[in-house]
């Protein structure tokens, strides 16, 4: 104390720091005063040590145990926290190297985090264009993005709204499983080496459209048909499943031809009821001939306009 040593103590005692309790420091946080009793921002107890006011770590500062920090902190070098729990209201970092945080509000912008791990997260909703430099994973929930550019992309499980619109795209369209629909398919050409399934098709710009085709066989025995000129005629049915009454059904036999002899056969077909088709065998010429046993082939065709 060699400062106060050449002082007389009643202009000297205002240099000197105590508490407010008379016993001194003890378990019970008391403000550090002068002598004339003006406070500081320190407080002191045998247990802890309080700041009301800034407190500032100019230098590394390295806390064996837990640091709790309920305003903003600001550091101006370093903080190091060897073990323990850290708990911090709001930190504002320009660079945090972070091995394994608890953060509740944390705005940083650039961070380097090895392991972290995250048990609720709230993401703002992204409203314009988003260029992600790698890679962006969302395991679960939903995520609504405005605009994405995506160079290579790899979905596992997607589900995609219906399109109702006009839809182009760039290079391919790839669905492997369930079921695709689509408002309008702009394509000059459409390859397709698997099975389409089409509710309506139209045919040109404007029509017509076709909305069924339904496609049988059936056996034919043999069977003579008279010359023109007399009962000509040779009929049956036979049962074409799909084909209704209006339907346009076109057919043939395969056992008629030039090896049978059977050139100058005429064959009609056309339903009569639902799923039920007749044939009529006339013969051309001006003599009768036989009509070998086959099969019939038969397609139902549906147009609308």
């Amino acid at each position: 104390m060699a400062t106060l040593g050449t002082q007389n103590i009643s202009t000297s005692y205002v240099q000197l720091i105590k508490t407010i309790g008379l016993t001194g420091i003890d378990g019970t946080i008391q403000t550090i005063t002068d002598g004339n009793n003006v406070s500081s921002a320190l407080q002191l107890s045998t247990t802890g040590v309080n700041s009301t006011g800034t407190l500032n770590a100019v230098g590394a500062t390295t806390l064996a145990s837990s640091l709790v920090v309920t305003g903003a902190a600001t550091f101006s070098s370093s903080v190091n926290i060897s073990s323990g729990t850290t708990t911090i209201g709001t930190l504002s970092a320009s660079t945090a190297t972070i091995s394994t945080a608890t953060i509740s509000t944390a705005t940083i912008s650039t961070a380097t985090i090895s392991t972290a791990t995250i048990s609720t997260a709230t993401i703002p909703l992204q409203l314009g264009a988003i260029t992600f430099g790698s890679h962006i994973t969302a395991s679960t929930g939903t995520a609504t993005i405005g605009t994405a550019t995506i160079s290579t992309a790899t979905i596992s499980t997607a589900t995609i709204p219906t399109i109702n619109g006009v839809t182009t795209f760039a290079t391919g369209f790839t669905s492997s499983t369930g079921t695709n629909t689509l408002g309008t398919i702009a394509s000059t050409t459409i390859n397709n080496t698997g099975l389409a399934t089409v509710g309506t098709l139209e045919i040109g710009a404007t029509g017509p459209n076709i909305t069924k085709v339904s496609f049988g066989t059936a056996a034919f025995t043999s069977a003579t048909v008279a010359a023109h000129n007399v009962a000509d005629a040779t009929t049956g049915t036979f049962a074409l499943t799909g084909a209704e009454l209006g339907d346009i059904v076109i057919g043939s036999i395969n056992s008629l031809g030039s090896t049978t002899g059977t050139t100058q056969i005429i064959t009609s077909f056309f339903p009569i009821a639902s799923n039920v088709v007749r044939y009529v065998v006339n013969s051309k010429g001006s003599t009768a001939g036989t009509v070998p046993a086959g099969t019939i082939f038969a397609t139902a065709m549906r147009f609308t306009t």
